[in-house]
């Protein structure tokens, strides 16, 4: 009995190792293909991300005033902290932003270490585009 068995549990291994082996041989033969405008798509999000023209971002700001105010207050900012920092002008004020927050969480979180060193600092509302 004990030799029946062996013979079935032999068979048993070789039949699911055979299986193995045909399904990797099946796994190489998969093909993908991609199309060329999803490069484009990736580029040009890329280019939107950069120039902060994706709308709904949240960004914190540190002032609004005179252009010479912001250009100083600016250059104090960078010397503090990381996040990136730019002017925006609305009329009729220079506007320091920072940051290009993805949500509200993210802006919250560097707004808590931002307000340390400028306490009037806030997330205003962002524009939908």
């Amino acid at each position: 009995m004990n030799i029946l068995s062996f013979k079935n549990l032999l068979f048993g291994t070789s039949l699911c190792l055979s299986c193995v082996a045909f399904g990797q041989e099946e796994t190489q033969k998969i093909n993908i293909s991609q199309s060329d405008m999803i490069n484009e798509l990736s580029l040009t999000k890329t280019k939107l991300q950069k120039s902060h023209n994706i709308g709904d971002r949240y960004v914190i700001q540190l002032f609004s005033g005179p252009n010479g105010d912001a250009s100083n207050k600016i250059k104090d900012y960078e010397a503090l902290y990381e996040y990136p920092a730019r002017i925006k002008y609305e009329a009729p004020n220079y506007k320091v932003w920072i940051g290009n927050f993805r949500n509200r969480l993210e802006a919250d979180r560097a707004l808590l270490v931002i307000k340390e060193t400028y306490p009037s600092a806030f997330i205003p509302k962002p524009e939908r585009k």
